[in-house]
This record gives C-alpha cells, structure tokens and sequence, in this order.
C-alpha cells in the first residue's frame, strides 16, 4: 500500500515522503491517526505542487539545520551520575540527560531528535546522534562519569 507520510516517522520515512507499507498497519494506524494519507494520483499532484512552493522554505531550514550543526561540530558533553560500587549506573542516561546537558551549554535541543544507539549502563565514553533535518545529523561524543 502506498501512503503519503504527513509527519516524520521514525525508521519509516520523514514528512511528505511516498512510502509502501503494509495494508493493516497503513489502514488501522497511520491514516487513522492522521500521519498519513493514501497516494492517490491526485494526492501526488498535490503533493508534487505543494514541495514546488515549499522548496524554498525547504532550502531555508536546511541551511538553519546546518548552522546548528556547525554549532554543535566541537561539542563534547560530560554526564555525572550516582554510580553503584562496581561501576555500574543506578538507572540509565538518555536523550533527555543529553538534552539538559546541551541546555546547561547553551544549545536547546527538542530531546526527540536526540537517538542513543546502546544503553548507557556504565560509566565509560559514548556517543549520540542529533538529528536535525532528514539530510543533516550530528555526532555528538559524551562522557558518563561518577558523581
């Protein structure tokens, strides 16, 4: 089934992109909820004639998406947390302590395009992903020490 994205969808596809997703999950998820739309031939003309006016609005927050990233280029963040005896951290860190940790710097970053590949369990080095715009991501390198 071919459906017209209306928002980003995580490891689906980014807003306004021509998908195929299966019947049931298009039918009883993504259009009921309003994150998508069928493609029919006159929804891609539409589709097609709105990404025509909006290209430079487009263009516009790339080019904001890039100076954030250029922003964040050198940063690198160290995350204190309460450590067990063996070197293991009471809970986890995530998103939203790299996002608060961002905020103390200076850079307000929505903590829903912040991605942490593994758990963070142990005090050690890591790395996250910010990702700022479909064509634009940034590797961001922190530390989890004991508090």
């Amino acid at each position: 089934m071919e459906i017209i994205l209306k928002e980003d969808i995580a490891n689906l596809g980014y807003k306004n992109d021509i998908v195929n997703v299966k019947s049931g999950y298009g039918r009883n998820y993504l259009i009921p909820t309003g994150k998508a739309v069928i493609a029919s031939p006159s929804a891609k003309k539409m589709l097609a004639e709105e990404l025509k006016q909006r290209a430079h609005k487009l263009e516009k927050i790339k080019k904001d998406a890039e100076a954030v990233a250029a922003k964040l280029e050198g940063v690198s963040l160290t995350i204190a947390t309460k450590v067990s005896s063996t070197g293991t951290i009471f809970g986890s860190v995530g998103n939203i302590q790299i996002a608060e940790a961002l905020a103390k710097l200076g850079h307000e970053i929505d903590r829903k395009i912040i991605v942490v590949k593994d758990a963070v369990k142990e005090v050690g080095n890591y790395k996250a992903i910010v990702k700022l715009h479909k064509e634009v991501s940034v590797e961001i390198p922190f530390e989890v020490v004991a508090e």
